[in-house]
């Protein structure tokens, strides 16, 4: 690949220094109380700001592998450049999933990059391009985890990391069912009959929805998500508690 083909964007860097600054005021705060107006501040730009980062590597993974597969016509629409307005609609991909954060603590896919998956080079790299997005969440939330767990910080930095680092196993999880419109089933579809393959396009707009009313609707089924999500979050070393008290911490509205 050639080296000029990622351009990391000033928006990129913009979003990362953000959610550094949002680190700093949650590592010097009173974390003795959740309501410490620094605390607050810190942990919600944080979380906000990480997430849009984790966004923005979302999309990324997914146009990184597709250029490497043989679609290099992501280079030419600025996917490979880490501009997260490349990948959203300021509404729809960014301001409505945080709403829905808000609400109810799952975090909706909130972007997109248009593969042209005849370009690519076979079918395994179709299935590579739409699990590598997935994948980075799962990574981003372990790498969090890790730093959590072995590296000495304040409560309030450790607890905003905690629930950031939930979120993006949540994001795994949901990202990875084999639903139309979804990456997991992205990553069958190549091997899936020509019939099977239409019916999936035909409901692809409204499956993801009937998802996520499911998730918001039926408290079994999104207990059932969040238990599974809160598993492997624990199984790479998570604190649930610490999770859970940057969530609160969050969603200071509720209090």
């Amino acid at each position: 690949m050639q080296r000029s083909a990622v351009r990391p964007s000033p928006v990129f860097f913009a979003i990362l220094a953000l959610t550094v600054v949002g680190g700093l005021l949650a590592a010097f705060s009173n974390a003795e109380t959740t309501s410490d107006p620094m605390l607050v501040a810190g942990v919600f730009i944080l979380v906000v700001a990480g997430w849009a980062l984790s966004l923005t590597l979302h999309e990324f993974g997914h146009a990184f592998v597709a250029f490497k597969g043989g679609d290099h016509s992501v280079a030419g629409k600025g996917y490979l450049n880490l501009d997260v307005r490349h990948y959203t609609d300021p509404v729809l991909s960014l301001v409505l999933p945080l709403i829905l954060l808000a609400i109810g603590g799952i975090p909706l896919p909130g972007g997109a990059v248009w593969i042209n998956r005849w370009a690519l080079r076979s079918r395994a790299v179709s299935t590579w391009v739409s699990l590598a997005g997935p994948l980075s969440n799962l990574v981003f939330g372990a790498l969090l985890t890790l730093a959590v767990t072995y590296i000495p910080m304040p409560i309030g930095l450790s607890i905003g990391l905690s629930y950031l680092a939930l979120l993006q196993v949540f994001a795994f999880v949901l990202n990875i069912l084999p639903v139309p419109g979804l990456d997991g089933f992205g990553a069958i579809e190549p091997y899936l009959s020509p019939q099977t393959r239409e019916f999936a396009a035909k409901v692809r707009p409204w499956a993801p929805l009937a998802l996520f009313a499911l998730l918001f609707a039926v408290p079994t089924v999104s207990a059932a998500f969040q238990d599974l999500s809160s598993f492997i979050y624990e199984a790479i070393g998570g604190s649930r508690y610490a999770a859970v008290l940057g969530q609160d911490t969050f969603m200071f509205w509720r209090h």
